[in-house]
């Protein structure tokens, strides 16, 4: 890589603290084999604390505090006092289960910026069956003590075939507990959203009704309320730009230390990626062999490399390439150009089906689960 083709800082650090998780969505981002990470193999509190600084004097500026649930660690005060510190925007992405007004309260004063409390639906029922858990009661209470403390209030749902016909109920419950942003995010098939996609994936009505609505609420809400709504990629016809481009801005480390460009990489075969326990985070995003294999254009097919949105996408996702296609550094097949497009095509087309719910039972992210799928 010569000086002029080298990438920018990582502007944005996701510190993934702990795969340990009271919640068990079936939609859940995190590996299916996370079960192989305990909680004797996380970094420790001095680990993190050389992370979040090696990473600022890099560049970045924006710390995500992610799991699993953050929340079950003891030092997360320690870890957002140093990153507030250093000069870091931080950010909270949470459950709820956990923020006790107390623990609010010592977050505020070590200065954390913004919490993201994530529901599952609006109603209790299904909110506490889609996370495998009794947590809905709880979210409520965790909304209100996060505008007591003059936290902005930001709600994010994970969008799918279960939920998406009650949009316009999300949206009011936003409302109602005094929300400034919502993310209404509609899945993405990764992890073990791909075990349960077909259980999970909305048909196109549903998608367009739920469009139609939050369009709406838009024009009715104005400035009250930002909407963010994000369209699975199985409707599209061109890819995304994986966060914003492979080692461009993103950095996630890992329970355990792996750093990796995006949160899913670790999947990917035949690609070595670093731990920060041995390798400082300059080396890793200048240097590593995982960080450069999808930089810039060589390693992309004629089919992406001569396509004049090439820029736009950069070929799209790496990992949805692979386990869609079963190579890496194939076209994304969300892309309609792309050889392996069927494959999309086809889950869209099950999706349109009357009664296309499968009838084998969603499986729900917990430890057992993850060690009889990846022993």
């Amino acid at each position: 890589m010569t000086a002029t083709d080298r990438p920018g800082p990582p502007l944005w650090l996701l510190a993934e603290l702990t795969y340990r998780c009271p919640l068990h969505c079936a939609f859940c981002y995190n590996p299916v084999d996370f079960a192989r990470t305990s909680a004797d193999d996380e970094l420790d509190t001095e680990a993190w604390l050389r992370v979040l600084n090696e990473a600022r004097v890099l560049g970045s500026v924006q710390c995500g505090f992610s799991g699993g649930e953050p929340l079950v660690r003891d030092d997360l005060e320690v870890l957002v006092a140093e990153a507030h510190r250093l000069g870091y925007y931080t950010n909270l992405l949470t459950s709820g289960v956990g923020l006790t007004e107390d623990r609010a309260e010592a977050l505020k004063r070590a200065g954390l910026d913004h919490i993201q409390l994530s529901f599952q639906d609006t109603t209790k029922e299904l909110n506490d069956f889609l996370s495998h858990t009794r947590t809905f009661d709880l979210k409520q209470k965790v909304a209100h003590t996060i505008k007591a403390n003059g936290w902005p209030m930001v709600m994010n749902c994970v969008i799918h075939r279960l939920n998406i016909d009650h949009i316009g109920q999300i949206i009011e419950m936003a409302v109602a507990l005094g929300a400034e942003y919502l993310e209404l995010a509609n899945n993405q098939y990764y992890s073990w959203a791909l075990l349960n996609r077909d259980q999970l994936l909305p048909s196109r009505e549903q998608l367009e009704r739920a469009e139609r609505i939050t369009n709406e609420y838009r024009a009715k809400l104005g400035d009250k309320l930002r909407i963010f709504f994000v369209v699975p990629d199985y409707y599209e016809t061109r890819p995304k730009k994986c966060m914003n481009g492979w080692g461009n801005v993103f950095l996630t480390v890992t329970p355990d230390g792996t750093a990796l460009p995006c949160h899913t990489a670790k999947m990917l075969p035949g690609l070595s990626f670093p731990n920060v326990r041995e390798t400082s985070v300059g080396e890793i995003w200048y240097d590593s062999e995982g960080f450069n294999r999808y930089r810039g254009d060589g390693w992309m097919s004629d089919t992406c490399k001569t396509c004049p949105d090439k820029e736009k996408d950069l070929g799209g996702c790496r990992c949805q390439a692979f386990m869609l296609a079963g190579d890496a550094a194939a076209p994304d097949p969300v892309c309609d150009k792309s050889p392996a497009h069927q494959v999309v095509l086809d889950a869209v087309a099950r999706a349109q089906r009357p009664g296309a719910v499968s009838t084998a039972p969603l499986v729900f992210r917990d430890p057992k689960a993850s060690r009889q799928i990846a022993p």
